[in-house]
């Protein structure tokens, strides 16, 4: 079944909605893979970046609103994202501005972390600006990540294309194994507490 599945004319026909979509989730491995698409040539480098910005300008914005309005109510619940929602409370008191531009590069608060600032009371009109900064800064980063990953391969491999599928596998499994042992980490200094 996956060997007839033609991965670049997919990334061709939805890349940039995949791309936008990812990052109104979580986007880190979305942009790796769209950076190297880029590199490859099938998708366009400044469109990746555009959309992914878009992405996670918008996401964000969304979380932000939701904690503004619901967080009182909906950030107690939160419980196993209790850890996470302190330090980011701690990180806006201290340094309000650099809260909004930083959360979206720590791990495991970016979700959790534009509604604890939502809830916080910064003004709207600064948090917009800020997330629009770093998520361009986001995007940026990673889909150069992506794109440079491309050219190392390239340069060690060749041509890429017959190895495109299994590289888009190995990502994706080193992402998923990387936060699983994250996770897995979480869980037992948790249960140690």
């Amino acid at each position: 079944m996956l060997e007839h599945l033609d991965l670049n004319a997919l990334i061709a026909a939805y890349g940039y909605w995949v791309i936008f979509i990812g990052c109104l989730l979580e986007g880190e491995t979305v942009l790796i893979l769209g950076g190297m698409a880029a590199h490859q040539g099938s998708l366009q480098w400044a469109q990746v970046i555009g959309w992914a910005t878009l992405g996670g300008i918008l996401g964000d914005q969304l979380l932000f609103w939701t904690g503004r309005y619901s967080g009182a109510r909906l950030l107690p619940r939160l419980r196993r994202h209790q850890a996470a929602i302190e330090r980011i409370q701690d990180l806006i008191q201290r340094y309000p501005s650099t809260s909004v531009f930083a959360v979206r590069f720590l791990y495991g608060m970016r979700l959790v972390g534009p509604m604890v600032i939502g809830a916080s009371g910064l003004a709207p009109w600064r948090f917009a600006l800020l997330n629009a900064l770093g998520a361009a800064v986001w995007a940026t980063l990673f889909v150069s990540v992506g794109y440079w990953a491309g050219e190392a391969l390239q340069h060690f491999l060749g041509d890429l294309k017959p190895y495109r599928q299994p590289i888009f596998v190995a990502v994706v499994t080193m992402v998923a194994v990387v936060a699983l042992i994250r996770h897995l980490r979480k869980r037992r200094k948790t249960r140690d507490h």
